[in-house]
């Protein structure tokens, strides 16, 4: 069985086809910013690179992405808030935890969407101290 079978990686306890796969495969648009944010996470997991560039802002989005290095391995996600600013831009705060070369690290940030042409997309994101 294929890892892509399992869970999906994002925690939702969802299977990955009925959740973040059919985001990563174009059947569907994630519907808010926080299912964006997910699915991101399970991209970065999987390294659907692809994806990632898709979902990122035209206006912030870098050239290319290289895949996750063979060490680092993620652990969890957890959204810590969701804020719906206005119709088409909101802020997801979430931390994600990885291992890589034996050292566990938190990744904390407070991220900003917008919504263009009815799809979300990742602008960009602050780390809080």
């Amino acid at each position: 069985m294929s890892a892509r079978s399992l869970a999906c990686p994002c925690g939702s306890g969802a299977d990955y086809p009925s959740c973040c796969g059919q985001w990563h495969h174009g059947e569907a648009a994630a519907p808010d910013a926080a299912s964006l944010m997910r699915s991101r996470y399970s991209a970065f997991v999987l390294d659907e690179l692809d994806y990632l560039l898709r979902t990122w802002h035209p206006a912030s989005r870098p050239a290319s992405l290289a895949p996750n290095p063979p060490d680092l391995k993620w652990l969890g996600l957890q959204v810590r808030r969701h804020e719906q600013q206005d119709d088409s831009h909101a802020l997801v705060e979430f931390v994600a935890r990885y291992r890589q070369a034996g050292r566990a690290t938190r990744l904390h940030e407070i991220s900003r969407f917008e919504k263009r042409d009815g799809r979300w997309y990742y602008v960009d994101g602050e780390f809080p101290s």
